[in-house]
């Protein structure tokens, strides 16, 4: 795979919409977090909350729902979203003309973790805020820690200053 070049310059068309989700289990101050598979397109190893694109004709809410029940086989109703962040990026691997990432957040939900992914996802498990891994995928750590802090609504990724 190559490597995002961030100096060239942004490319003009549509964004690729995407939904996060942090499951913030405030019993035990944990959220639910992904480790990234050997089969995963990009961030093997690294952790990742769980994300998806947004499928044509969607709204936002239901791509949040439906990724983090597909990915992980948690399930959230859509009412239950609090938007926590979003994230703009000028590109990503998958999208040359930038990205907008609506994460949302939620603490209340049905079912248990699982990895139903195996091939994209080598570990679907609870952390303890306290011991947040340092192998995120790129922003994704601080959008976490900023969550939970309570700062912070926008990060703009890749954009000239």
């Amino acid at each position: 795979m190559s490597a995002l070049n961030l100096e060239a310059p942004v490319q003009h068309g549509t964004a690729l919409l995407a939904a996060a989700v942090i499951v913030h289990d405030r019993d035990a101050d944990a959220v639910l977090l992904l480790q990234r598979g050997p089969g995963a397109k990009f961030g093997q190893g690294q952790w990742d909350l769980p994300v998806g694109k947004n499928d044509t004709g969607e709204p936002v809410t239901v791509t949040a729902v439906r990724e983090l029940r597909e990915e992980t086989g948690i399930c959230v109703k859509a009412e239950d979203l609090v938007v926590a962040h979003i994230v703009h990026g000028a590109r990503g691997v998958e999208a040359p003309t930038g990205f907008l990432t609506v994460v949302f957040a939620v603490s209340r939900w049905t079912g248990a973790p699982a990895n139903l992914e195996p091939a994209k996802h080598a570990a679907v498990r609870w952390v303890p805020v306290t011991a947040l891994p340092e192998n995120f995928i790129s922003g994704t750590g601080d959008v976490v820690r900023k969550y939970l802090s309570g700062t912070g609504t926008i990060t703009l990724d890749g954009w000239p200053a």
